[in-house]
């Protein structure tokens, strides 16, 4: 190659990362920032002193209520608990007075894709086949503030839906201060058998897919490796989806290939997690010996109790459920309840009375980044959980299943990620859409 090709090529290199460059910021301020708070500041975040005294009304510890106590933040991590009488700060703390408010550990989402949008905006095909990476990437900057600002300090993000593994630089975006966001664990792409998942179109044309296709025993452990080596910390697999007659959902992957893909992962120390509504495609993943299913609308009393017997959790998602069928037409509270809503009740009820342990999540992205509390609402006003309840789930619960031993819980020697709102959360599940403060890592991003 000649000298001026050479330059040419390297100024054609130059523009296209320029013009990529400007894609990310004009999606950024095409998007906008998130409503401003009321009654609170939401701005850049704000490193707390050396040691930063919390003072609510009362605690919640990610089990009980406790009113008088206090909290003591030193750095990144919690170092006292306890009534105010007991906890003796040093004399260069400050004191952050909270008066009327609830401090509680930070929420914990249990099934979030921050890379996709509410599908009443776009649908889930066009997200995956039209809009790019870089427009992708910069919408769920502002999905994963949205989120922090909600009160919730960490995900699971369950699949980046054709994004490939833009989920770990957003990730490593969050870690390294460039971006506000909650902690992630992430899962990058996904496991489909071939030909269970979409997009599909012509018949004639191989479209990029929402997830990674893998098979048969080679398939199958270079997919989870490639996975792990580029930065899973989960792996999720579709044990089930809607590739039966008439769009039926039918189970994907053989119970061979479900066992090998959970002994791959877990060979590594990662567990697994199983997308899955019917009730062998739930079977079969039980059996392989996944962490948690995710959905599960058509589990009945038998694979209930399977799920009990083995130690598999139940994320329900019924957020997402009641989304798309309002997206569908339903107005709720004056049409008849639609069938995949009852059936929806019929398997929480199911799960309730077989004692399944129930981590919560709402498959957020679905609907709106930052409306996550919907899931914890609607568990208690359709399902007929307490709010106490759901506060345990989407704290102390919710660490437990995703072994998180460093937070989920208010006492010394974990991370100072804690969340105030106004009220009584344990009482009535509305406060949690108070957010009065949220503090990550000892770093408030939103304080009265």
């Amino acid at each position: 190659m000649r000298y001026s090709q050479l330059i040419a090529a390297q100024s054609g290199s130059i523009r296209r990362s320029c013009r990529l460059r400007c894609l990310v910021l004009g999606g950024l301020l095409a998007l906008g920032s998130p409503p401003a708070p009321t009654q609170a500041q939401a701005g850049p975040p704000v490193s707390a002193a050396v040691a930063t005294l919390l003072r609510p009304a009362a605690v919640f510890d990610g089990q009980e209520m406790h009113p008088g106590w206090v909290v003591l933040v030193e750095n990144d991590k919690i170092t006292a608990v306890g009534p105010a009488a007991q906890v003796v700060p040093p004399p260069s703390a400050r004191t952050l007075e909270l008066p009327g408010l609830t401090l509680l550990p930070g929420l914990i989402e249990g099934h979030s894709h921050l890379l996709l949008h509410p599908y009443n905006e776009t649908q889930w095909d066009d997200q995956v086949l039209l809009e790019s990476q870089a427009l992708r990437v910069a919408r769920a900057t502002v999905h994963a503030q949205r989120t922090l600002l909600a009160g919730f300090t960490t995900i699971r993000d369950l699949g980046t839906e054709g994004a490939g593994f833009a989920d770990v630089g957003i990730k490593q975006a969050i870690n390294q201060g460039i971006i506000p966001g909650p902690r992630l664990l992430v899962v990058t792409r996904a496991l489909v058998a071939t030909g269970s998942y979409g997009p599909k179109l012509s018949v004639d044309e191989n479209v990029p897919q929402g997830a990674q296709e893998a098979d048969g025993v080679d398939g199958i452990i270079r997919a989870v490796r490639e996975q792990i080596g580029k930065g899973a910390d989960i792996i999720k697999v579709y044990a089930d989806y809607r590739w039966g007659p008439d769009g039926s959902a039918q189970p994907t992957f053989s119970q061979e290939e479900l066992t090998l893909i959970v002994q791959t992962a877990r060979s590594t120390g990662r567990g697994v997690v199983a997308h899955a509504s019917t009730p062998e495609g739930m079977r079969r993943a039980i059996l392989a010996g996944v962490e948690t299913i995710e959905h599960g609308d058509g589990g009945t009393p038998e694979i209930f109790a399977l799920m009990k017997k083995k130690g598999v959790a139940l994320c329900p998602t019924v957020a997402a459920s009641d989304a798309v069928a309002q997206y569908r037409g339903w107005h709720k509270g004056t049409d008849p309840v639609p069938p995949r809503i009852q059936q929806k009740h019929q398997s929480m009820a199911a799960a309730l009375k077989a004692g399944v342990t129930l981590a919560q999540g709402g498959d957020v992205g679905v609907f709106p980044h930052g409306d996550n509390a919907r899931e914890a609402e609607l568990l208690v006003r359709d399902y007929g959980l307490t709010p106490l309840q759901v506060l345990r789930q989407a704290t102390s619960g919710n660490a437990q299943i995703f072994h998180l031993a460093d937070r989920g819980t208010i006492r010394p020697g974990l991370l100072a990620d804690l969340v105030a709102v106004a009220g009584d959360p344990t009482q009535d599940v509305a406060a949690l859409r108070q957010i009065r403060l949220v503090m990550k890592g000892g770093v408030l991003y939103r304080q009265p």
